[in-house]
Formats: C-alpha cells, structure tokens, sequence
C-alpha cells in the first residue's frame, strides 16, 4: 500500500471513530436496559450507577435484598424471584440527580430507612428550637437523611453499621449519641419459625431483619426534663388499585383506635374497622396518616397487593407498658403519650404535587430515657410473599388473622 493510501485509510478509520465518540457536553446515548422497569434487576443496575451497594442472599439465590451505606445504610429493594424479580420497595428515582441537598428532606425512598425521632412536640428533633411547627421549618436531620454511614461488616447474608450523631432537640437539650444497625436476610426455615407459617414451594418469599441500637455517648442523662430520642423504621412501597394496609389492634371497650388526623382526618371510604383489624386504603391517591398506641398496637402490621398478588407482613418489637413519644407537630400535646405503629398513603399535596406514589408502614421504639453508656435496641422485620392465593391465603390468616378476600372488598 502506497504512503498516499495508507494515510488516507489512517485518516478515514479516525474520522470513524471520531463520529462514534460523543461530543463534549452532550448527554451521553441513553443504554439500553437489560431489566424491565419494576424488576429487582432494574433497580439493582440502577443502584450500581449511584452506589457500591451490597447484596444479600438467600440460601436459595432468589431471595435479594439491597443495602447502602452510602444512603443512611437503608435497605433499598428486595425481591422474591432473583433478577427479573418484582420489586418491592419504592425508590425515588429523580432525587438522586439532586445538585445539593433538598433542605427538608432527600427523600432517596427505601423499604426500610431509620430514622430517630420525635419527629415534632416539645422534645423535636426536626424543628429548631422556638420555631413554629411548619413546613418551612420542617429540617430531617443530616445524619438519616443525606449523610454516609459507615459499614463495620458485611458477608452474603448480613451487613452491619454504625454512625455517631449529634442532634439539637426543640428543648434545647444536645443528644449525642451512637447508632449501630445490622441487616439481615432470614431464610425460608427462620421466616416460618419466626411468623409460625408454613408453605410449601408454590410460594416465594424474601425476609428481612434489621436490629438499630442507640447508645447514649454523652454526659448527660435523657429523661423527662430532657426529653429523649427513639428509633423510628419507616417501610416505603409501591402502591397499586388493590393495595390495602392491614394492622390487627387490641380490642377494648372504650377509647378511639387510632389517631386519624396527622394531615387532617382520613376519609371514611379510606379506612375501615373489622373486628380486631384496621384496613387502611393504600393506593397513593390520597395523603393520609395514622397510628395506634402501644396499648392499642399488636407487634404486626402488613398488606395486600392484589393486582401484583403481594403479601407484606412486617413484624417488630413493642413495650405495651412503656412511654412512647408524641410526634405531631404539636406542642400542646403530652409529649410522652404518642404512637408505636404508623401507616402512611401518600397523595397530591395542595398545590397538586407529589412526591411518590407510596404508601409506608412504620414502627417506632420506647422513649430512650438514657444514661450516659445505655443502650436500647428496637427490632424491626419485612416479609414478602407471593404465589399460590390458596397458600397467602392461610399465610394472611395464619398471621393478620383475616383473608385475602375481606381484604379486597373492604373498600369495594
């Protein structure tokens, strides 16, 4: 080949190469997704692209769960099927092209997150001192909203986290104090144990548990002058026409159920009472908090997806006999008398935005009356299943205590 040529040829196989390379400051080609959005694969491939997140297994390799430490050592998603999986936790795909932090919170979404409460009331910790309780006043502390954890452990099944952290409450009092918090995969054997089921291999399934320990690294005592913190784990799912929540109650003769009203009274239609269980709509149309009392409260709560055919149950740690700690944005109200269980749908605000749909189940610990050194520690675990209707059927019954079909007509 002639010099001529061969330059030419150089000069054509660049100019090739050149068109193929993308232009400076253009986006680049969008990739093609190897998963279907709604898919564990989706949100995992979409995780790695934020994120070195870590990846718990089951015995069987089906059941997965995503864990971050970057993102507040949140449990993220799981699925019951493996890649092509649904699912399960709602994930907020839009906050994370945030430039700065949002100032009142990064909601990143996530089937499980911990946060420290009280979230308003005398004892704040998300409401500066003296400010009014409002939105525009309304700050989630840095350290479990946008703040990197620290991963101590991990294997295959279980990964562990601490973060120390300094909060201002509305009383002026300084908390200083340690979180420690393990996640954990349960397999088929411990989930049927734990929840006294049993079913056979038409049902797939995926647990979870996650154990968040606060130990009070300060000087000073919490009590009542003081005010104190609790452990808060908040369960965020994607919702559906068919969704329902579902928390059984301690029947009594007297006394209202559940507080209602946290943003104005949830509607009749949207709420319901069954002997001994709450139905609570869940559908992402309209925004609606509650919550029951300890004396009230069971140690369970769930739901019912029946358009996806997803049965959730979640199942925590709860002191009948303790203080738990009012979180309204109130401080008129006993700030020592609030809720232990917590159900959120969420809907268009005033001004027609909105931030899911999702709809959340929530525990909540006992006041952390502390001295300086102590610990308390606050359980909390999530179930899926799916498959057979037969088989989630006496699942359902078997744990909620009501069938899958007093669950979908309730609202019908």
């Amino acid at each position: 080949m002639s010099r001529q040529r061969t330059c030419f040829f150089a000069l054509a196989v660049f100019a090739f190469f050149s068109c193929q390379t993308e232009k400076p400051n253009q986006p680049p080609a969008p990739a093609v997704p190897l998963f279907k959005k709604g898919t564990f694969g989706y949100d995992l491939s979409f995780l790695r692209q934020k994120d070195t997140v870590i990846v718990l297994y089951s015995n069987d390799g089906k059941g997965k769960v995503i864990v971050s430490a970057k993102y507040q050592a949140k449990v993220f998603t799981s699925t019951a099927d493996g890649l092509d999986g649904k699912s399960f936790g709602w994930i907020n795909y839009k906050a994370f092209n945030q430039k700065t932090p949002d100032l009142h919170m990064n909601a990143y979404g996530g089937e499980d997150r911990l946060w420290i409460g009280p979230e308003g009331g005398k004892f704040a910790l998300f409401f500066r001192p003296r400010s009014k309780m409002d939105f525009a006043n309304w700050h989630t502390p840095p350290a479990v909203d946008f703040e990197e954890w620290k991963l101590t452990a991990s294997s295959n099944k279980k990964a562990s986290f601490t973060k120390p952290m300094q909060m201002v409450n509305y009383a002026g009092t300084m908390l200083t104090f340690l979180i420690n918090r393990d996640v954990e995969i349960v397999d088929v054997a411990d989930m049927k144990k734990t929840l006294g089921v049993d079913f056979d291999d038409k049902i797939k399934s995926v647990g979870f548990k996650t154990s968040n320990t606060i130990t009070n690294t300060g000087n000073q005592r919490w009590d009542k002058k003081s005010g104190a913190p609790c452990l808060w784990n908040l369960d965020m799912f994607s919702p559906s026409e068919q969704t329902v929540t579902v928390i059984p109650y301690e029947k009594k003769s007297k006394g209202k159920v559940a507080t209602t009203d946290y943003f104005g009274e949830i509607p009749n239609n949207r709420i319901k009472y069954n002997k001994g269980i709450l139905l609570f709509k869940a559908d992402g149309k309209s925004r609606g908090k509650l919550g029951l009392s300890p004396g009230r409260a069971k140690n369970m709560a769930g739901s019912y997806d029946g358009i996806n055919n997803v049965l959730t149950i979640t199942l925590f740690d709860i002191e009948p006999k303790s203080i738990y700690l009012n979180q309204e944005w109130k401080t008129n109200k006993n700030p020592f008398k609030g809720d232990a269980v917590n159900a959120y749908n969420d809907g268009p605000l005033a001004n027609g935005t909105q931030m899911g749909p999702f709809y959340e189940i929530e525990s909540v610990s006992q006041a952390a009356f502390l001295k300086p050194g102590g610990k308390l520690t606050h359980v909390h675990s999530v179930f899926h299943f799916t498959g057979d209707k037969d088989e989630l059927n006496q699942i359902a019954l078997k744990t909620l205590g009501i069938s899958l079909q007093d669950i979908q007509t309730a609202f019908k």
